[in-house]
């Protein structure tokens, strides 16, 4: 939880800080120009890798299977749509990172290896 405090302390300033160097560096016009096209691609992107996922769910389902890796790859990519759709080249940078699966990866390992910590202390009850 600190580390998500942190998170949302520092991301903000690096975001400001790059954007205003940007800004005198290519120009005001460019930088949002920049600041749109990631945007508009990362909500193309994030609907594409959505419908996917969802797919993959959705057949997994049919054969019975839990979808869990599935649901964890949507997690990922509502981020990643979040963290695109917000202005700035940091905020952007992750945000396409989670939108592909290769780069999801590690992603998806701290999530399960921070759930079962919280397991493990007993801190999420499992329903059964």
């Amino acid at each position: 939880m600190r580390y998500l405090a942190l998170l949302i302390i520092v991301l903000p300033i690096m975001d400001i800080g790059l954007l205003l160097v940007s800004g005198k560096t290519i120009g005001f016009f460019p930088t949002i120009a920049f600041i749109i096209f990631t945007g508009v691609a990362g909500a193309y992107l994030a609907k594409r890798e959505g419908l996917q996922t969802i797919k993959r769910a959705q057949e997994q389902l049919a054969y019975g299977q839990i979808p869990g890796e599935s649901v964890l790859d949507g997690i990922c990519i509502l981020i990643g749509a979040v963290l695109l759709v917000t202005p700035g080249f940091v905020t952007d940078l992750f945000g396409f990172l989670l939108l592909f699966p290769p780069a999801r990866k590690p992603v998806k390992f701290l999530m399960i290896n921070a759930l079962r910590k919280r397991i493990e202390k007993g801190n999420i009850k499992i329903i059964r």
